[in-house]
Parts: structure tokens; sequence; C-alpha cells
């Protein structure tokens, strides 16, 4: 079974509020290219995401969502002085925070702060093709031929209506396989 394997760089899920703080009250965000989850964009703003160690700047990807989010690597994480747990995406209970600074104005989040916890996107007729359900832990083979084949467990796979097919890895795992740009990979469950 092949899927679709994107590297996900560090980003930042900002909500309406976060937003009007950040760039102003009338602010919306800018699609400046799309993304392959059915209407998710990354955004021409940008914000600096400030760490007890350091800070990083960071596009934001739109639309807008319910709770701020920030998705970093474990370098990242290092580099920023933060602690954050590899969860997936939405899954912030109880996760650091951290302060995102605009040109409007700054907002300290109380958490949201995780590393991704790799997963793969399907749609329900994908997920029924590939005999895989929601929640389930599954293998992917990447690289194959490029001298860094890597296998990835604990791959969480993930049913919406509103998925497109892709898996989503960090930067750190992506070069730790040698990965350049999008590539396909091998579920092996």
């Amino acid at each position: 079974m092949k899927i679709m394997v994107e590297t996900s760089a560090h980003h930042v899920h900002v909500t309406k509020e976060t937003l009007a703080t950040l760039f102003g009250a009338d602010a919306k965000l800018t699609n400046k290219k799309d993304l392959s989850q059915p209407g998710q964009f990354a955004c021409f703003e940008k914000v600096t995401v400030v760490g007890p160690r350091g800070e990083m700047t960071m596009s934001i990807l739109g639309p807008e969502r319910a709770a701020d989010q920030v998705e970093i690597s474990l370098t990242d994480a290092r580099k920023l002085g933060i602690t954050a747990p590899i969860r997936e995406s939405g899954d912030i209970e109880g996760t650091p925070g951290c302060k995102l600074v605009g040109p409007c104005g700054e907002v300290e989040i109380e958490c949201g702060v995780i590393a991704a916890k790799r997963h793969i996107h399907l749609d329900p007729k994908s997920a029924e093709e590939y005999g895989l359900e929601d929640k389930q832990i599954v293998s992917v083979k990447v690289g194959e031929g490029t001298g860094r084949e890597t296998i990835f467990g604990d791959v969480v796979i993930r049913v919406s209506p509103k998925f497109a097919p892709a898996m989503h890895i960090d930067t750190d795992e992506s070069n730790a396989a040698g990965l350049g740009g999008t590539v396909d990979g091998e579920i092996i469950a």
C-alpha cells in the first residue's frame, strides 16, 4: 500500500482572537499556498515563537482554529527551551505554552506546543480500500534505494471526510531518513 509522505515543517495555528491581537483587529489570514489537506493553506503571515532559551520565526497555517497550537520538531524544542510532548494535532491539554509575537502585539499561550506524532490522513473511502481504521497504528517504509531506507513505526491513522491521503512527518524525521521533498512510502502494517 503506497502513501504520499510529506515533511511538515514547524508552524503555528491561531484562533481568530489571537490573530487579531498579533496582526490587528481586522486581520485575515492570507493564502500563500494550498496544502495537500483540503481547505488547509500556508499563510504569508508569520509570527515569532518565543521560548525560555530562544526564538524562531514560523509561518501560520490557515484557516483559523478553535485553539492556538505550535507544532515543532524536537530539535526546535531544544532550541526554544521547551519540553514539547509528542502528540496528535489538537491534543494539547497539559502541554507547555510559549509567547507568540506579531507586528501588532503578543500573546502568551498557556498550552499548545507539541511535536506532532507521525500520522497518516485518510478519507473514509481510502481507509476502507487500505483496510485501515481511525486510530490504528501502522509502520511505513520510506527511502528505498537512497542508502537511508527507514521504517517509521508508531504511525497513527487519522480518518475523516475532510482529509486527503498523505503521511506527515516532521523535519527531524525527514532528515534522518534523507528524504528530499515529497516521496512515496509503503504501509507495511
